[in-house]
């Protein structure tokens, strides 16, 4: 049996990036409002192209934990 590699996808619907990132609909147009995450135009149909998601996915912070956490568990 050979597998095969699906091409990537190179824009995802907003549908499609709530799904893929775990993000609700109402978060991702906030991101798009605030320039942090790009989307663009065809026609009717608001896109978000890979690059963009994964710049996006790139720029969030990194949970740490907190010193008090570690702190309250021993």
């Amino acid at each position: 049996m050979t597998l095969t590699t699906l091409p990537a996808k190179r824009a995802r619907t907003i549908k499609q990036f709530c799904a893929d990132y775990g993000v609700g609909r109402t978060f991702t147009y906030a991101e798009i409002k605030a320039g942090r995450l790009r989307a663009v135009k065809a026609g009717d149909r608001t896109l978000i192209l890979e690059r963009e998601s994964e710049d996006w996915a790139r720029s969030l912070a990194e949970l740490t934990p907190a010193a008090e956490s570690s702190e309250a568990a021993r």
